[in-house]
């Protein structure tokens, strides 16, 4: 049978707990750091185009900031830079490539890699850990 409060409003069964509320820095939880705001831009540029130049540009500010940036996010600024700079240079090769044809296949490959380099920073900034290779050109 239900019950109400005195002003006539259904009141929940008090005898299991009502919600499951995430502790901040548990692993169900998510945590938006800057690192993950970059990669986000750069996966939306996927859709809106011009969000990985604003990611370009924050990734650049927030590197130069000494004082504030953890040491593991340094990684992923890099990293992530890397990402924007060699993403665009094989898009540029692979349009000009497209007048032999290969460039087709080129372009997904480029954009296959871009999002798995983002996929991998987004992963590793959830955990707050550095990349274990923020110079390499593969993932």
């Amino acid at each position: 049978m239900a019950q109400f409060d005195d002003q006539g409003r259904p009141v929940g069964d008090t005898s299991r707990p009502v919600s499951s509320a995430r502790v901040p820095g548990t692993a169900n939880s998510f945590d938006f750091n800057r690192p993950t705001a970059i990669s986000l831009l750069y996966l939306s540029s996927c859709v809106l185009g011009v969000t990985a130049l604003i990611g370009l540009v924050l990734a650049y500010v927030w590197r130069g900031e000494t004082q504030a940036v953890a040491a593991w996010e340094t990684s992923h600024f890099t990293y992530l830079i890397r990402t924007f700079w060699i993403g665009l240079a094989g898009a540029m090769v692979s349009v000009l490539l497209m007048i032999v044809l290969i460039g087709f296949v080129l372009i997904i490959g480029v954009a296959v890699w871009v999002i798995v380099r983002c996929v991998l920073s987004l992963v590793s900034a959830q955990k707050q850990e550095p990349m274990a290779d923020a110079l390499t050109w593969w993932v």
